[in-house]
């Protein structure tokens, strides 16, 4: 684990978000598959990706950068939950407890940011 972005927590709670994203929407329904599923897993993983893109550029710039589009990522996931919920594909505890997971990488996000700049 060498890795700059193997260090940033932000990164490591985007991975273990991206296993809850798998295992929920593992429980859609089948005609799903190509749709909500499909856009939900990439929404969630190009979240930790781009951070682990980000980290990896020798740029400050575009590490901030990357941070953005990871951030673009997140609010699209936040609104395939909402519009998960509201087909009745999960539970509105449920899609509330991972939007609370969603904000806490977002706030995340926007301190690696914020600390990025300040250097």
């Amino acid at each position: 684990m060498g890795k700059p972005h193997h260090k940033l927590n932000v990164w490591l709670k985007a991975v273990a978000f991206v296993k809850n994203i798998y295992q929920v929407t593992g429980e859609f329904p089948a005609e799903e598959k190509f749709g909500l599923v499909s856009q939900m897993r990439r929404s969630a993983v190009s979240i930790a990706s781009n951070i682990s893109e980000g980290a990896g550029r020798n740029n400050k710039n575009e590490f901030i950068q990357f941070l953005g589009i990871a951030q673009g990522s997140l609010s699209e996931l936040e609104t395939q939950l909402i519009i998960s919920r509201e087909l009745g594909f999960i539970t509105g505890k449920l899609a509330d407890e991972l939007i609370n997971e969603l904000d806490a990488i977002s706030k995340m996000i926007i301190g690696l940011q914020k600390s990025i700049k300040e250097k």
